[in-house]
């Protein structure tokens, strides 16, 4: 693939760097893992396949040879050769053919992957693009006009895959701002109080929110913490404690929320209040910037259920395909 505009963010990414989060190195990997693996699946690929990632404003591509593709996530409304093409679903490109994509119309994040996987090198197990230190995707950077992408051998027979699709109803909504978030690790740092204005508030989401973190805007919950002397080790600032490791998805109350994202920090001291539930780290990635999100408290069985739900639609949509 030859890209000729890069858009406004995009990069290479798959499942994830996993297993280094003990020597500070965060996941990555697609934001929305829900429509990376499924735009893998309509194209015979496996999951873990690299796909592009796109934020907001879709690139243009040229296919060298021919190709089938799909698009998920966010609605760009696709376009190859200047005619639309459907999303969720394997499209036929013949070599020369230019895919473009636009700005998205519902969600952030859209998905395009390609029968053989994006066929880079590997970096410690992955080809995701951790840009903050510029290692795995190409060049550890966002793609730019004039990059050129090598494509894998398709693990399947294209001809039997060309038309696959998901029903509607299996399509992830994405005007739907409710995010499920398990209470903890450091939320007794709040007062009942804080902690319910917390889940009561509507947060928007401010202008600083990408790949390494969401911050929020709205009530400031300073003054509902819990008066204490600070332990040694904690910093003197309210919202202080002692070091700890992040959960990826987990909640830091600085005064306003930051949730952190695949490709955030490891570690700090910043009170954690929660964490959200896996499969809704996917949604609040396709949620807009200036959107609401409202969080909604659930316990660990309730959060286990939640995925069990989501992996069995998966396990279905693989299946069917």
């Amino acid at each position: 693939m030859r890209i000729l505009d890069g858009g406004l963010v995009t990069t290479v990414q798959d499942t994830g760097r996993h297993g280094h989060y003990h020597i500070g190195m965060p996941p990555s990997g697609a934001m929305d893992q829900f429509a990376h693996k499924v735009g893998n699946w309509l194209v015979g690929n496996d999951e873990s396949d690299a796909t592009l990632e796109m934020t907001y404003m879709g690139a243009d591509v040229e296919f060298e040879d021919d190709a089938v593709f799909a698009v998920t996530g966010a609605d760009m409304e696709p376009t190859l050769e200047d005619e639309p093409v459907p999303t969720w679903t394997a499209v036929q490109a013949d070599a020369g053919d230019t895919l473009s994509l636009e700005f998205a119309t519902e969600g952030a994040r859209t998905y395009l992957a390609v029968a053989g996987g994006v066929d880079i090198e590997p970096v410690m197990g992955s080809r995701s693009t951790y840009t903050l230190i510029g290692i795995g995707g190409h060049e550890g950077r966002s793609l730019e006009a004039g990059d050129e992408l090598p494509i894998g051998e398709p693990s399947a027979d294209i001809d039997d895959v060309i038309g696959n699709s998901i029903d509607e109803a299996d399509r992830p909504d994405y005007s739907t701002n409710e995010i499920n978030v398990v209470m903890g690790l450091c939320d007794y740092r709040l007062t009942d109080e804080g902690r319910q204005r917390f889940l009561d508030a509507d947060w928007k989401v401010s202008d600083e929110a990408d790949r390494v973190g969401y911050r929020f805007e709205g009530p400031d919950i300073r003054e509902m913490f819990e008066e204490r002397e600070q332990p040694f080790g904690a910093g003197t600032d309210v919202t202080n404690v002692v070091d700890l490791g992040y959960p990826v998805g987990s909640i830091q109350m600085a005064g306003q929320p930051i949730i952190l994202m695949r490709d955030a920090v490891t570690g700090g001291g910043y009170t954690t209040v929660g964490t959200i539930v896996s499969p809704d780290r996917g949604a609040l990635s396709q949620c807009r910037t200036h959107s609401t999100v409202d969080f909604n408290a659930v316990d660990v069985e309730e959060a286990l259920e939640i995925r069990r739900e989501r992996d069995e639609l998966l396990a279905d949509i693989q299946e069917s395909l």
